[in-house]
């Protein structure tokens, strides 16, 4: 089962506070150990929404809105993508991460079969093309 772990921004990520170098040594020795564990897919930080767009869709219109933006319970700082077993053991490794505050939500990645019926032969085909393009340019799927 793969999970996204969603680190939620706070006042420090949205005003572009970095983290300190000890900090960064205890993230890189935790996912050290998602990627030693097999565990880790993916995991990156993200700059404060000062510097992103959300873009609203109505109907054929597109409507560019530049951040900050206010919510920021609602934003994210970070995330990371997951490999596990079960929801119980993304808790659990999450459990480890080396924040002193904050959150994490937690939430599964659809799989194939989440979508049934409508995940039919050229579906799947599809998106099998598509990742094997993606892992071609990128070096990975």
């Amino acid at each position: 089962m793969k999970f996204m772990l969603i680190v939620k921004a706070n006042a420090d990520t949205e005003a572009g506070v970095m983290p300190t170098e000890q900090e960064l040594l205890e993230m890189g020795r935790f996912n050290e150990e998602l990627v030693n564990a097999g565990v880790m897919l993916a995991g990156e930080g993200l700059h404060p929404s000062s510097n992103g767009v959300r873009i609203a869709y109505d109907g054929d219109r597109r409507t560019v809105i530049d951040g900050p933006f206010s919510e920021t319970k609602e934003l994210i700082a970070g995330f990371w993508m997951i490999q596990a077993k079960s929801r119980e053991e993304a808790i659990e490794w999450m459990k480890r991460a080396p924040f002193r505050d904050g959150q994490v939500e937690i939430r599964q990645v659809f799989d194939a079969a989440d979508f049934g019926e409508a995940y039919t032969p050229e579906v799947a085909e599809q998106e099998d093309r598509l990742r094997t393009a993606i892992a071609g340019q990128h070096g990975a799927a």
